[in-house]
């Protein structure tokens, strides 16, 4: 997986700009994935989160097994505070990949393209890679990681190996040490977290957070509106908030 440019951000609103960049992507699935970023993210950077009223609502919509791992999750962000960063990341990824099994939003929500909240996530203990990436990322920064350490980052994954010519679009978290730096990759199929020059099998097209895109590979600038999808995500983002995380 090659860096992505950190003198490539095109957006520090997540506005026209930053939609533009990526609106001639072939995979609409990344087009999506980035307009839910924006209304997601942005909202939780700003939250100031219920983690009671979460707990509460795993009990009465999923029943004592969410509540405890809703309870094992909130106890594993108050021990990251003390620690390092990359520690955190080490706790909060083996959190995810050990409790949550993966599965396509077809199999895991019965819709096509379904955006799941970190509750919904632990509640149900199933998600495709953006339900990994996006609770891996709200745990982060409940965890007192800088948002600026933090990028979602949409990839182009090799299946079969590093040297496959078979390509399918897929969700990590990307955690950077320091600004430029060989970033930590957070995978859901991985789990060990490794440096992005050890994942020859990602290609990176865009990485982002509350404060910006940044894009990694061509992507010409348009200026289709995507106003039309929006609905979605501010639908997931009032669940979200709704749900405690805001």
């Amino acid at each position: 997986m090659a860096r992505i440019d950190h003198n490539r951000d095109v957006s520090s609103n997540s506005g026209v700009g930053a939609i533009a960049a990526i609106a001639n992507m072939r995979e609409s699935r990344y087009l999506r994935g980035f307009l839910l970023a924006c209304l997601l993210f942005a909202g939780l950077s700003l939250a100031v989160p219920d983690l009671d009223k979460m707990q509460n609502l795993a009990m009465s919509r999923y029943g004592q097994q969410a509540s405890n791992t809703v309870g094992e999750w909130r106890a594993a962000i108050d021990q990251a505070q003390g620690m390092p960063d990359e520690q955190k990341s080490v706790l909060i990824n083996d959190f995810f990949n050990t409790r949550i099994r993966f599965m396509d939003d077809p199999q895991a929500w019965g819709e096509k393209d379904y955006w799941a909240t970190p509750l919904e996530v632990m509640g149900n203990r199933k998600g495709d890679c953006e339900d990994f990436a996006i609770a891996k990322y709200a745990t982060h920064l409940l965890a007192g990681v800088d948002i600026d350490k933090l990028r979602i980052t949409y990839v182009k994954a090799k299946i079969g190996g590093p040297y496959s010519k078979v390509h399918a679009a897929h969700m990590v978290l990307a955690y950077y040490p320091t600004p430029g730096a060989d970033p930590k990759i957070l995978d859901n199929l991985v789990m060990q977290i490794q440096p992005a020059s050890l994942r020859p099998d990602l290609t990176p097209v865009f990485g982002f957070n509350s404060n910006g895109l940044w894009v990694g590979g061509a992507a010409a600038p348009a200026t289709k509106d995507p106003g039309a999808k929006l609905s979605r995500w501010r639908d997931l983002l009032a669940r979200a908030a709704a749900e405690g995380l805001g």
